[in-house]
């Protein structure tokens, strides 16, 4: 929907390359497979504004905390599609706050924003690395992914909240799937087409249109890999002065931001 939707959903195994935990390279470009005629469905009005009432709902939220179990799709170089699960913790605090605490088979990374530094902690391997940042949320996710190419798992998260960035006119084609139930909630399907990229998303029924479940497919691979999320919101989420500034356990060595090699 903005950049590259299945680079952010796996975004948080970019960063620290001390920490990097080594998962198998990618199988060099190929062709893609011939395709049967397209299928999609146009970008049908009601999709759009059913992400529309979304992302309207989601800006008025100046507090939350969402608690993510997903599933990545990693590929090996002979093309096999091997599966890693986890999870996420959000807490967030608009316009200058958040706590992102990432954990999966492959590693654990930890990302807080304080309105002034962005820091990136490997808690298991005892790294970190701190940048100056700026005073919102918006602008340190522009920053970081500009200057270091690190894109936050699912920060789209806070983009749909952001009402100057719509990102629809990047969507090729878009339609409601129908209605299912996520976690014993209602909801809307949607699934949605841009570029490269196929996604899905779950949007609850009701006064609270909150996105549910997300599933992100990369076409360009011919492994067609997956990431899925399941989201549980707390709107009304209580958080310490001290939530979102980084402190640094004993032992702990800072190290610099860069590209993961």
């Amino acid at each position: 929907m903005r950049r590259r939707l299945f680079a952010l959903a796996a975004g948080a195994g970019l960063g620290l390359a001390l920490a990097q935990a080594a998962a198998g390279a990618p199988p060099a470009a190929a062709p893609p497979p011939p395709r049967a005629a397209a299928t999609s469905a146009p970008l049908q009005p009601d999709a759009l504004q059913a992400l529309q009432r979304m992302s309207n709902y989601l800006n008025t939220l100046k507090s939350f905390q969402i608690t993510t179990r997903t599933s990545l799709d990693l590929v090996t170089t002979d093309g096999q599609l091997v599966q890693v699960n986890g999870g996420a913790t959000y807490k967030v605090r608009r316009p200058d706050g958040f706590v992102i605490d990432v954990k999966s088979d492959v590693k654990n990374r930890t990302f807080f924003y304080d309105g002034q530094h962005f820091t990136v902690y490997a808690p298991e391997l005892g790294y970190y690395a701190t940048v100056a940042a700026p005073p919102t949320i918006r602008e340190t996710l522009d920053k970081i992914y500009a200057k270091f190419g690190l894109a936050l798992p699912l920060q789209d998260l806070f983009r749909w909240g952001d009402a100057t960035d719509t990102g629809d006119d990047v969507l090729d084609s878009g339609f409601r799937v129908g209605a299912s139930t996520i976690e014993g909630v209602r909801t809307d399907h949607y699934a949605f087409r841009e570029n490269n990229i196929d996604w899905q998303i779950w949007i609850q029924q009701g006064a609270q249109p909150l996105p549910r479940k997300m599933v992100i497919v990369d076409r360009s691979d011919p492994a067609a890999p997956a990431y899925t999320a399941v989201l549980d919101w707390n709107l009304s989420p209580t958080f310490a002065a001290d939530t979102f500034a980084f402190k640094p356990a004993t032992g702990a060595k800072p190290v610099r931001l860069t590209l993961a090699q």
